[in-house]
């Protein structure tokens, strides 16, 4: 069993089934998990391996080919999933489902405030927030224009640059096809960095305006080394 999950997730059982077609089931996998609600594909493990497959000779595609290929499909995917959420977006807001509620619409609207374009870039190296990301954009009718624009960016290099780590550690490291369960798991265990630090974040902020609101409900604030002075 492969370390990640099931058979049909290990990118060398892939190749062992599809063989040259490898590279197009890789394509159809990037662009449902980019905007499908299929969180759970392997997108990053695939881009890595993609890369170490092509320096090897394993998949024969040129590599710029397959880049530009690999971020069309996770461009596209997002505009699916962009679209999807902009189609049924209210719905699925006002269903409150176990899956999609409607807090974390509220909590992604107040995320793109927050943070911007970057909220695109950001959340696309991030593992199941990659897929909902898109689709709370469209159910927030976010401007299309914006959307498209650093979907795009974040597409772009979220494809490049984790297929052009598979391809160049692939040339220094030839064995690595071998041992490639271990370096998914590093590859997921960076992508979730992201998100661990947005999380600190998060519990730093809520327990800072916690103590405030306690402060400002007793009516009293904090003595300062000037009130005291003043007060001599």
């Amino acid at each position: 069993m492969p370390a990640l999950g099931p058979e049909w997730m290990d990118p060398n059982y892939l190749l062992q089934q599809f063989g040259d077609q490898f590279f197009w089931v890789s394509v159809l996998i990037v662009f449902i998990e980019c905007g499908l609600l299929f969180p759970i594909l392997p997108g990053d493990s695939l881009l890595f391996a993609m890369g170490l497959f092509i320096s090897n000779g394993s998949v024969h595609m040129h590599l710029w080919v397959a880049l530009l290929i690999l971020s069309a499909s996770a461009f596209a995917g997002n505009v699916a999933g962009y679209e999807i959420g902009r189609a049924v977006g209210q719905p699925l807001y006002e269903r409150d489902g176990r899956l999609l509620k409607k807090k974390y619409f509220d909590q992604t609207h107040a995320f793109f405030d927050k943070h911007g374009n970057k909220a695109l870039v950001i959340g696309r190296f991030v593992p199941i927030v990659r897929t909902f990301i898109t689709v709370v954009a469209g159910v927030g009718r976010m401007e299309r224009r914006r959307f498209f624009t650093w979907s795009g960016i974040g597409a772009l290099l979220w494809a490049c640059s984790i297929t052009l780590l598979g391809y160049f550690l692939g040339k220094q490291f030839p064995a690595l096809q071998d041992n490639l369960e271990l370096a998914i798991l590093v590859i997921v265990a960076f992508s979730l960095v992201p998100a661990v630090v947005e999380y600190v974040r998060h519990r730093r902020q809520s327990r800072t305006g916690t103590n405030a609101g306690s402060v400002e409900a007793s009516g009293q604030a904090p003595h300062r080394a000037d009130d005291v002075s003043d007060q001599h």
